[in-house]
């Protein structure tokens, strides 16, 4: 009671009565509240809620199975300083989600502690380093192809080395163009197989020959897995150091930017480069091993994004031997979605077959003033989430479509029906989409200069 009478006479002194004035706190009830959180959350899209057909991403159905495991006490509770003999459950899934990773990919160690794709990728191009280095050969350079994503020249750049770009011939790697670029400055050819167009690698074989001759690794970026899982293997394909996108092929979620995984796994004679520490198996108990003097050092804290690794986990083990069809039902719906679109008269530049995804051409819309951005916001009021736009930087005008595995025949029809309706439709309203959203067309460019990140900077 003193200490309140004090705090008044306080305000007394500082606050007189004249000025004193009701503070303009909003005054809301719990309802009200729970209305408008909710009326927002249905005006998201995500993968539970329509076709999410965004080339590159895999945006497949994500299991509540996963979520239900990741939500266990006995992982979700666990302190990442615990010592390793309170934690054996964790360190054996990490050991065995590694074992399984190299059954899939065809190569001999992972590390898990990448939290990314492009962090993968960073973490292999200074395993590349390191080799050279402790080999005494100063190699400078990675070769990309042209159709790479753009996530590969930077990772590249990061680690220290130049990028030198070779051109496409007819959607695949110019071999002639390769050749020519290799020398004893490569350091390494960055691949994604299949390329970034859905169209397999077919001369992966000669190309790993060029690579190795030429004394330099051959790197898979392994955003593009999902086409050939449980049919080929990078490893077998002559690939040295690759990538794996958990968080793509092995469906956890990654709408909004995340969380991600993109373990980094080798061939056995660049184990010894891998981060630190490795989870190791000795006489059924499982331990951190920190003692690797060529290792390349820690890449993230801890486990790495243990709840997404966990996730990828239990889906290997759900799917099990079937994860074979994965890939053969997303190449399957990726080709039919294609032919659909193709005879109702979209361009499908370098056409042949495709694997899980495809690019097309709207270049020949821009006779009567359209462009790809125009479509995808028309697709916008049709209820679907527009494919990536303008990637690959090959292909005029590009619209790249992943169906993914998940989607019926149903769903793949009414997204045609939909792209044919489009074709046809007046310019104008093209142009004005979307009609329908809450928003409409935003400065996208005056987005990316000025973020506002507050609501009081509005």
């Amino acid at each position: 009671m003193k200490l309140l009478n004090e705090i008044e006479e306080i305000k007394e002194d500082f606050v007189p009565e004249v000025e004193r004035k009701e503070l303009n706190i909003p005054n809301l009830t719990e309802r009200e509240v729970v209305k408008h959180f909710l009326h927002l959350s249905q005006m998201n899209y995500g993968v539970d809620t329509g076709f999410y057909p965004l080339g590159s991403c895999t945006m497949k159905y994500n299991p509540k199975l996963l979520e239900r495991v990741a939500k266990n006490e006995k992982v979700s509770f666990v302190h990442p300083l615990q010592d390793e003999s309170t934690v054996q459950g964790c360190l054996e899934i990490m050991h065995k989600l590694e074992r399984a990773l190299c059954e899939i990919t065809g190569m001999d160690a992972f590390s898990l502690q990448p939290c990314a794709g492009a962090h993968g990728e960073l973490t292999g191009m200074l395993i590349a380093k390191a080799y050279f280095e402790e080999k005494g050969e100063e190699r400078s350079q990675v070769i990309i192809p042209d159709s790479a994503h753009g996530t590969n020249p930077a990772s590249a750049k990061m680690a220290g080395f130049e990028v030198i770009e070779i051109p496409s011939k007819e959607g695949k790697v110019d071999l002639k163009a390769l050749k020519h670029a290799l020398s004893n400055e490569t350091a390494a050819f960055m691949l994604t197989n299949p390329n970034t167009l859905g169209i397999f690698e077919n001369e992966i074989l000669e190309i790993a020959k060029e690579v190795r001759k030429a004394g330099a690794l051959l790197y898979y970026d392994g955003a593009n897995l999902n086409a050939i899982l449980g049919k080929a293997r990078p490893g077998d394909m002559g690939f040295d150091i690759v990538h794996v996108n958990l968080h793509k092929t092995f469906a956890t979620p990654h709408g909004g930017g995340g969380p991600g995984a993109g373990p980094v796994g080798v061939k056995s004679y660049l184990e010894k480069f891998l981060p630190i520490p490795r989870v190791i198996e000795k006489d059924g108990k499982y331990y951190f091993h920190y003692d690797e003097p060529s290792s390349i050092g820690m890449v993230s804290h801890f486990y790495g994004n243990f709840a997404v690794l966990l996730k990828a986990y239990a889906y290997i083990l759900m799917k099990g031997k079937e994860l074979k069809s994965v890939a053969e039902k997303a190449v399957l719906n990726a080709n039919y979605l294609m032919e659909k679109l193709r005879k109702a008269g979209y361009h499908v530049p370098f056409y042949g077959r495709r694997m899980h995804e495809f690019v097309l051409s709207l270049a020949n819309l821009r006779e009567k003033g359209v462009r790809a951005i125009d479509v995808a916001k028309r697709l916008l009021d049709y209820g679907f989430h527009p494919p990536t736009i303008y990637f690959p930087l090959i292909v005029d005008e590009a619209f790249m479509i992943e169906p993914t595995e998940d989607e019926s025949k149903e769903t793949l029809d009414e997204f045609a029906e939909a792209m044919e309706k489009i074709l046809h439709e007046n310019v104008d309203l093209l142009k004005k989409a979307p009609h329908t959203m809450p928003v409409g067309r935003v400065n996208e460019a005056l987005a990316i200069k000025q973020l506002i990140l507050t609501w009081k900077e509005l």
